[in-house]
């Protein structure tokens, strides 16, 4: 069966890279029109580029809603009513807690936590008029489980499921769907950071024995915006390759 969000847009937060490069790649391929939306001006447009004339790049701080608000408004003069949220903009300040920073506690939850709710405040107006929408956030497995050294990143990412529950809570009566993705480690810079010793010993907690593929998180996200998830609301789907069962 072949996904087609043919006459779509989707506004995907940290886009330039990564997971989030390859989630607008797959939605712009099955037909969605694709805001990229990064910190860098630049850098956002030339991914749209890439990906075709269906998108344009957008510079954005998530944690500034000022900033959020013209986003949007310029992604939909430039492609019309947002219909698809994707928020994976995020960043990691590791540290053990005595020695995190209220700075470092801060910075995390604002670009992952606030950044989402400044996003989908600015959408979700939109989507109930229209009585349609996807909201798909990008959690992770460790908000899940939690982890040592990640207090602030863990937090937000929890966090993100408890405001995705909410939202689908109390927009399903206007056809709005909101649902998380929660990877698990997946091929990055990264992960490819990692001391051999130390991916050794992760491979073998993950029962498919291999670190997962940005294309895999992006394929859920693709599953959730289309007509095949429009039954599925306040879930967690959960992309980890067995690491967390």
């Amino acid at each position: 069966m072949t996904i087609d969000l043919t006459g779509q847009t989707a506004f995907v937060t940290g886009s330039t890279r990564g997971i989030g490069r390859a989630i607008a790649g797959v939605l712009y391929a099955a037909g969605a029109r694709v805001a990229v939306v990064g910190r860098e001006a630049a850098r956002a447009q030339t991914v749209a580029a890439e990906l075709g004339d269906r998108a344009v790049g957008v510079g954005c701080d998530v944690a500034d809603g000022v900033q959020v608000e013209m986003a949007v408004a310029a992604a939909e003069r430039a492609l019309g009513p947002i219909t698809i949220l994707v928020n994976n903009a995020g960043l990691t300040r590791d540290n053990i807690l005595l020695r995190l920073s209220e700075a470092d506690w801060d910075a995390v939850l604002d670009a992952n936590l606030k950044g989402a709710f400044h996003t989908t405040r600015a959408v979700i107006k939109g989507m109930m008029k229209r009585r349609t929408g996807r909201i798909i956030n990008i959690s992770s497995i460790v908000g899940l489980t939690g982890n040592k050294g990640q207090a602030n990143y863990a937090a937000s990412k929890a966090g993100l499921i408890g405001f995705t529950k909410s939202v689908a809570k109390e927009y399903a009566s206007r056809g709005v769907l909101a649902n998380c993705v929660a990877p698990g480690f997946i091929e990055t810079d990264m992960t490819g950071a990692l001391p051999a010793d130390a991916r050794d010993a992760l491979l073998g907690q993950i029962a498919l024995g291999r670190l997962g593929k940005p294309a895999d998180v992006a394929h859920a996200v693709l599953f959730l915006a289309s007509d095949l998830a429009r039954y599925i609301t306040g879930q967690v789907l959960v992309v980890d390759g067995g690491l967390v069962v």
